[in-house]
């Protein structure tokens, strides 16, 4: 989500592992997210989770909601007093394009639900579902797409202030303590979607663990690469990672570079098997040569 709005990601955006996901704005009922993700972890649908608070929200018509669940049920509705334009799309019950809604209209769907209010025009609302439906990878990356396209068809009529990402995943948080898989916030910046993007990339470097085609052996030319560095390291300290040089995979090299790893904030990449993550090695000798 982008908005002219401070902090956007600590208001909108609500999820939990295998049960759900809402967005609630323009005025934003936080009920919405807590009640909502109740119903459809109780069995509601979208839609139904959806109706069901909305019955209890009394100023209903300033409100503007998304919800999908997990079994890909979708719902979205815009208040009638929502600032113009205003409105939001669900992807089609047949898989193929986009429902419409209106003010004052509850929508349901599949798959995906896009919503925006104050908006330059319903251009915003077309880009962000048309992109999603055509883009493919990972749940990130295609919201960030999504995103970046809806801000190509005019954007809020405001401008740009904050900017957030949410994705929940069953034990995808920090070393699989908790869901939160991507939970990125950016409260203040000139370009959020930029800003959000950089953190993206930067929290997949070290937070996503090491995908199997990314791990090499630390041959020769690996350990030429890093000795240098784990013999000079940590700068102003006296104890270094590596007190000499090994010239090859010893139990005391291992030891240092996970020691290193750790201290850099690779905790996830690490690894004792003699192998190493090659996204985390050209990181380390790219800050190096700056």
């Amino acid at each position: 989500m982008q908005s002219k709005f401070p902090n956007v990601g600590g208001i909108v955006p609500w999820g939990r592992a295998g049960v759900g996901a809402v967005a609630t704005q323009s005025l934003a009922n936080t009920a919405y997210g807590e009640q909502g993700l109740d119903l459809i972890a109780q069995g509601a649908r979208a839609e139904e989770a959806l109706r069901t608070v909305m019955r209890t929200d009394t100023m209903l018509q300033d409100r503007q909601v998304g919800l999908v669940d997990a079994r890909g049920n979708a719902a979205s509705f815009t208040g009638k007093a929502t600032f113009d334009w205003a409105g939001g799309r669900v992807g089609a019950p047949s898989g193929r394009g986009s429902v419409l809604g209106g003010k004052g209209e509850v929508i349901a769907g599949r798959g995906y639900a896009a919503q925006a209010n104050i908006m330059v025009s319903d251009q915003t609302v077309r880009n962000l579902a048309e992109s999603f439906e055509r883009t493919r990878g990972s749940l990130a990356d295609r919201l960030m797409t999504a995103l970046k396209a809806g801000q190509a068809g005019g954007g809020d009529k405001r401008g740009m202030q904050s900017a957030a990402l949410l994705v929940v995943r069953k034990r995808g948080g920090y070393l699989g303590a908790n869901d939160r898989f991507i939970d990125i916030r950016v409260y203040d910046a000139p370009d959020p979607i930029a800003e959000l993007d950089r953190l993206l990339t930067l929290h997949k470097l070290h937070f996503f663990p090491s995908e199997p085609q990314d791990l090499i052996p630390i041959g020769p030319a690996v350990v030429a690469q890093l000795e240098p560095i784990l013999v000079n390291e940590p700068a102003n300290q006296p104890e270094k990672w590596l007190q000499s040089r090994q010239g090859r995979v010893t139990p005391a090299f291992l030891e240092a570079l996970k020691n290193f790893m750790y201290w850099e904030n690779y905790d996830v990449r690490v690894r004792m098997d003699g192998k190493i993550d090659k996204v985390v090695l050209n990181d380390i000798l790219k800050n190096r040569k700056q």
